[in-house]
């Protein structure tokens, strides 16, 4: 009994099965409408060549010329100090006590009234 079962489950399996058909080709039809000029592309494209860049290459590195403004220890206390704060407001009480704290200590315009500030907080 139970061969027969299986054997009407995969009959009916097969049957079913239908084949997965990959849709239609959309073709976009709305009309490109350019914002530059012919020679306004080709004055572009001459001052890349004259420079020796193209931002459009594979081979292109956009950092060559970077200076950075901070030192190391900077950008590494910045980091220190913004990885403390996403651990606070992903804690468990979801930074509910972080922004209270960071609300308390920031100064508030006067007969601004925010959420979670006390009524009685001397301004």
């Amino acid at each position: 009994m139970n061969r027969n079962i299986a054997t009407l489950a995969i009959a009916l399996a097969a049957v079913t099965a239908g084949n997965a058909f990959a849709d239609d080709i959309t073709i976009d039809t709305t009309p490109f409408t350019s914002t530059k000029t012919r020679a306004e592309v080709q004055a572009e494209l001459s001052q890349f060549k004259k420079a020796g860049v193209n931002p459009w290459s594979t081979q292109y590195n956009q950092l060559a010329g970077f200076q950075s403004t901070k030192t190391a220890a900077q950008v590494r206390a910045e980091y220190v100090a913004d990885r403390a704060e996403v651990a606070a407001l992903n804690g468990e009480d979801s930074g509910a006590a972080y922004l209270a704290n960071v609300a308390s200590s920031a100064p508030v315009a006067a007969g601004v009234n925010l959420a979670g500030t006390p009524a009685n907080n001397a301004q």
